[in-house]
């Protein structure tokens, strides 16, 4: 798994709107119309990751939920961040 570059990482960024980069992480925010609907989300998106074995951190704060994904063991991004990030997207698209 290689650290994806300055040059790769904006171009990942094209297919996943929404979403920030900054600290060497991408980012991003949903808001949702109550508790419930966002942790259904949350756990959609357990479910997945734990398919993909790439985890996000993550924050829930009643309806809005914050997602910040990056891979630890090389201190950045890589391909699994936006596979991931994509799999989120189509998960919230659903709701």
């Amino acid at each position: 798994m290689e650290k994806l570059t300055e040059a790769q990482i904006e171009k990942h960024l094209e297919n996943v709107g929404g979403w920030d980069y900054y600290d060497d992480a991408i980012h991003t925010t949903f808001e949702f119309e109550n508790f419930m609907d966002c942790f259904s989300v949350m756990t959609r998106i357990a479910m997945e990751a734990e398919k993909m074995e790439h985890h996000p951190d993550w924050h829930n704060t009643y309806a809005t939920l914050e997602i910040t994904l990056s891979t630890h063991d090389v201190n950045g991004l890589t391909e699994k961040d936006f596979k991931l990030a994509a799999a989120i997207e189509h998960i919230v698209g659903d709701e």
